[in-house]
C-alpha cells in the first residue's frame, strides 16, 4: 500500500508541473517529425568543376553523366586546373575533375587514361564519399562493356529495399528519447526534492528503500511505453515505416533501457546536490554512452580500445536489438544475446540505484 501511495504522489508531481507533461508529450514528435529528415548521412549535392582538355565524344559522355547524378551539383566546366583549384579554395566547389588530353583515343585503344579528382578534404566524409561516387562514374564510363556488365551483376537488398535512410535512423531515434526522458527526468527529481527540502520529510517516515526507488522508477517506465507508442505512430503515419518483427519485443527493450537509465539518473541524483550538478553529469556520461553505441557509425569500424567499451554500453546492445527487429524482422531467438546483456546491466544499475540512497532515519 505504501508503494501505491508514493506512486500516486509521483503522477500528481508530473501531473501538477506546468512544463513536464508538455515535454513529455511535444519532445517524441518533433523528434520523430523533424530529425529523420535531417539525421541523414547520405552525400547529396555535391559541387563539381570539371575541366576538360580533350574535348571528344567520350570525355563529353563523361561530363554530361556527372552533370546527370543525382549526387553531385554541376558547377560547370573550367578553362584550367588552376581556376578550378581556385574555386576549391574559395569554397564554390567540393571536388575538381581533370580529363587528360588523348582519353578518348587512349580509352578506345584499350588502355585507361588517368582522370584526376581532386576533393576538399576540409569535410572529410564528403570529399572521400564524392570522390568515391565520382570514380565509379569515371570507370563506369571507361568501360566498353559496361551495359553487359550490368546484365551479369544486380544487386538485391533484403533488408530496407529502397535504401531509405530513415528506416535507419528511427530505431536510433527511439534510442534517443528513451534515453534523454528516462534518465534526466528521474535525474532530476531527487534532486529537486533535495533542493526544495522535501526529501528530509521522506527520510523520517518509515518507508523503506526500495519502496521509495521504485515509486520513483515506476512512473518513468510507464513514460517510456507512452513515449514508444508515440513513436510507432508517427513511424506509420508519417513515414509509412512500420515494425518487421514481433511489436512486443520492442516494448520489452524499451521497458529494460528506461530501467536503466532511470535507474542511472537516480544514481547521479543520490550523488548531486543541485539541479545544475545533475545535468552536467548526466550529460557527460549520455554523450559518451551515445556515441560509443554504433547509434551513427557502425563499432567495428572503432579502434580495439574503444570497441571493446560496447561490451559494457547498454546502449549498443538496444540499438543493435532495435535494428534487428525493426528492419530485419527478426525474432527473440535472434536478439535472446542482446536482452539478456541488457537485462542484466538494467538490474546491476538498479540495484545501486537503491544502495547508493542513503536514508538518514
Amino acid at each position: 500500500m505504501t508503494l501505491r501511495y508514493l506512486i500516486e504522489k509521483e503522477i500528481i508531481q508530473i501531473r501538477r508541473n506546468a512544463f513536464l507533461p508538455r515535454l513529455i508529450l511535444v519532445f517524441p514528435i518533433v523528434v520523430m517529425c523533424v530529425l529523420p529528415w535531417v539525421m541523414n548521412q547520405e552525400v547529396k549535392n555535391v559541387k563539381v568543376d570539371v575541366v576538360d582538355n580533350d574535348r571528344s565524344a567520350l570525355s563529353q559522355r563523361l561530363v554530361h553523366r556527372i552533370e546527370a547524378s543525382g549526387y553531385f551539383h554541376f558547377n560547370g566546366q573550367k578553362a584550367t586546373y588552376a581556376d578550378a583549384l581556385e574555386e576549391i579554395e574559395r569554397s564554390e566547389a567540393d571536388i575538381a575533375v581533370v580529363i587528360p588530353r588523348g582519353y578518348g583515343k587512349q580509352t578506345a585503344n584499350g588502355g585507361m587514361s588517368q582522370v584526376l579528382i581532386a576533393a576538399n578534404a576540409v569535410n572529410g566524409t564528403k570529399g572521400s564519399i564524392g570522390a568515391s561516387y565520382l570514380t565509379q562514374i569515371v570507370t563506369a564510363t571507361a568501360r566498353a562493356d559496361l551495359s553487359a556488365l550490368q546484365q551479369q551483376v544486380s544487386t538485391l537488398n533484403l533488408y530496407n529495399k529502397h535504401q531509405s535512410y530513415k528506416v535507419y535512423m528511427i530505431p536510433a531515434l527511439l534510442a534517443i528519447v528513451l534515453m534523454l526522458m528516462c534518465g534526466f527526468l528521474p535525474a532530476l527529481n531527487i534532486v529537486g526534492e533535495k533542493e526544495a527540502g522535501t526529501i528530509e520529510q521522506i527520510n523520517v517516515t518509515p518507508v523503506s528503500k526500495w519502496a521509495f526507488i521504485l515509486a520513483k522508477l515506476i512512473p518513468y517506465w510507464v513514460i517510456a511505453l507512452f513515449i514508444i507508442t508515440v513513436c510507432l505512430l508517427l513511424s506509420w503515419a508519417v513515414y509509412g515505416i512500420t515494425c518487421q518483427g514481433p511489436l512486443w519485443l520492442v516494448y520489452v527493450l524499451a521497458l529494460l533501457l528506461a530501467l536503466f537509465f532511470s535507474s542511472f539518473g537516480l544514481l547521479v541524483s543520490n550523488f548531486s546536490d543541485t539541479m545544475q550538478q545533475a545535468i552536467f553529469v548526466m550529460w557527460f556520461f549520455v554523450v559518451i554512452l551515445m556515441l560509443l553505441s554504433g547509434l551513427f557509425t557502425p563499432t567495428r569500424s572503432m579502434p580495439t580500445w574503444a570497441y571493446t567499451t560496447t561490451y559494457v554500453n547498454p546502449m549498443h546492445y538496444f540499438i543493435d536489438a532495435i535494428r534487428t527487429i525493426f528492419i530485419r524482422g527478426g525474432g527473440f531467438s535472434s536478439i535472446a544475446h542482446q536482452v539478456a546483456a541488457l537485462g542484466g546491466i538494467a538490474l546491476i544499475m538498479a540495484v545501486l540505484a537503491v544502495r547508493s540512497y542513503k536514508k538518514n532515519a
